[in-house]
């Protein structure tokens, strides 16, 4: 078992990003995904994509964030992956009902993005259930479902660019 106590950096800092290139060439680099609301937990047991477990301790002031660097030694890095939510994205009619389906997911403190004019809830649980909220605004016609999200509603956007541009994205590559 891995226990962490600190967080040792972000993927994205230049003064890692080689070192984390180099140990996944080497096989040694696991991630740990998390969702937005596992992100603020400070004590949690986790595992890795390859089984390890890892026992996270963490100070108040810490910050879990995509790209998060929990482990890392000569051999082996542990990261953490923000595991985005999947999206309901819908359709209103016209500027009016635009209007009500916003203010209605606003009241529901739904975590929302755009799609050049649709809206896309983060689903945080069942689609269903956020159908059935909506079924007022969807019955009277007034807001659609759409089947794809599009380009910038991707459900598995790639990490957010860290100080100075550098995205850090483990992928299985070859030189």
């Amino acid at each position: 078992m891995l226990r962490v106590t600190t967080i040792l950096g972000c993927a994205a800092d230049a003064a890692l990003a080689d070192r984390l290139h180099d140990i996944e060439h080497r096989g040694g680099l696991e991630t740990v995904r998390l969702s937005r609301s596992d992100m603020a937990r400070r004590r949690q047991q986790l595992r890795t994509d390859r089984g390890s477990v890892v026992a996270l301790m963490l100070d108040r002031d810490a910050t879990l964030q995509n790209g998060s660097v929990l482990w890392l030694d000569d051999d082996r890095a542990v990261l953490v992956l923000l595991d985005e939510p999947h999206w309901l994205v819908l359709q209103a009619g016209n500027a009016a009902d635009a209007l009500e389906l916003g203010y209605f997911a606003g009241n529901m403190h739904w975590k929302v993005r755009f799609d050049g004019e649709r809206l896309c809830i983060a689903l945080d649980g069942p689609r269903e259930a956020y159908l059935q909220r909506l079924a007022h605004l969807i019955q009277r016609g007034c807001v659609q479902v759409c089947d794809e999200a599009g380009p910038s509603a991707d459900p598995h956007p790639a990490p957010p660019a860290g100080p100075g541009g550098v995205r850090y994205i483990p992928v299985p590559h070859a030189h």
